[in-house]
């Protein structure tokens, strides 16, 4: 009888967590991410540029330092959500560019030009 008991709670432990982990997995399925390269006025990449990432729903600012080749990249990001980027660098910025909740791509890509400050 506690060999019963003890089988049936261990398969209910798994099943729960494999109904878990496939919901997780559907849910980040849903999400999608955005890449890009900060350059300069001379399309030389930027390491070191600030790069930030406003959700323009809750207001929430997110930043990423970029990498080598001036990579940047911000992951989990809601599909029905516009975003607004922006890379900064020695006092200088890039226009605002904006990625939209009606572009449908999963992996957008989004190149940001720091040009020399006036």
């Amino acid at each position: 009888m506690i060999r019963r008991t003890t089988f049936a709670a261990l398969l209910l432990v798994c099943f729960a967590s494999g109904a878990f982990s496939f919901q997780k997995k559907g849910e980040e399925d849903k999400l999608r991410s955005v890449q890009g390269i900060v350059t300069d006025a001379q399309d030389n990449a930027i390491v070191g540029a600030v790069v930030q990432l406003k959700n323009s729903k809750t207001l929430q600012v997110r930043s990423f330092i970029t990498q080598d080749r001036g990579a940047f990249q911000f992951h989990g990001l809601d599909p029905n959500v516009d975003y607004a980027l922006k890379a900064e660098h020695q006092g200088a910025s890039s226009p605002s560019r904006t990625l939209s909740a009606f572009d449908s791509r999963k992996q957008p890509v989004i190149n940001l030009k720091i040009e020399n400050p006036k």
